[in-house]
């Protein structure tokens, strides 16, 4: 399967490990128990975060994803990775230490059973850290469909347009408000440890910019935890099961 055919339905997954990969793990491991620890990537995608928690930290990992396709480069490194939906997970109740979704929620069928799910199958006291898109990022990076034709790739201010327009030209993802995305777990034994919002590594506009790319990029992370990180490009959102 080439990249982008699934990347309506589902987006692109990482499939290289760089700099911007690199510090979102570092982000889950200052957030989460990975060491020693049992760990759920929940929508693994082709692997690489599982394969990165599995050689750094811990070999109590295990993933699931709902594409075979995906799973089955997962299991190249991940022997427990596993075809499920994040509806309906098949793991018992309170199992893991932490739960990784990176980039997964926008994309499932229903978002909220996704979050009692993963607090579900979640330790008393362990965490589910998410990634998840930014409403208000000045690009929907997923695409988006002109007359029945998906076009892949960045479309500028598709989120700022309200949601009657927004879900015709982007009906195949979802971008969230701090709020909304906190809305997920309304109601469930959890509370909130961690939410702010960051932008993105840019490895491939550093690619080709080299020294202005990075100068861009380093600009943009002195904007995280200021007011001018609304514009981030995700939210990072840490869950704690109480």
């Amino acid at each position: 399967m080439s990249p982008s055919v699934l990347a309506a339905e589902r987006g692109e997954p990482s499939y290289v490990w760089r700099e911007g990969q690199e510090r979102r793990l570092k982000m889950i491991a200052q957030w989460a128990k990975l060491s020693a620890g049992r760990v759920l990537i929940a929508g693994c995608g082709v692997g690489m975060y599982a394969s990165q928690i599995y050689r750094r930290y811990t070999p109590q990992v295990e993933a699931f994803d709902i594409e075979t396709v995906r799973v089955a480069e997962t299991r190249a490194e991940v022997a427990h990775a596993i075809v499920a939906a994040a509806e309906a997970v098949p793991y018992p109740d309170n199992c893991f230490d932490t739960i990784l979704s990176h980039e997964v929620l926008e994309h499932v069928s229903d978002d909220r059973a996704a979050a009692r799910e993963m607090v579900r199958v979640l330790k008393p006291g362990g965490r589910i850290v998410i990634f998840a898109p930014n409403r208000w990022y000045p690009f929907e990076t997923h695409g988006h469909y002109w007359h029945g034709e998906y076009h892949f790739g960045n479309t500028p201010f598709i989120n700022y347009l309200p949601d009657m327009w927004r879900n015709k030209l982007a009906p195949h993802v979802r971008a969230y408000t701090g709020r909304g995305l906190r809305r997920l777990f309304a109601n469930l034994p959890i509370r909130i440890v961690h939410h702010a919002r960051i932008y993105g590594g840019y490895d491939n506009i550093i690619h080709r910019l080299g020294a202005g790319g990075r100068a861009l990029r380093d600009t943009l992370y002195r904007l995280e935890n200021t007011p001018l990180d609304i514009f981030g490009l995700s939210h990072l959102v840490v869950v704690e099961k109480t």
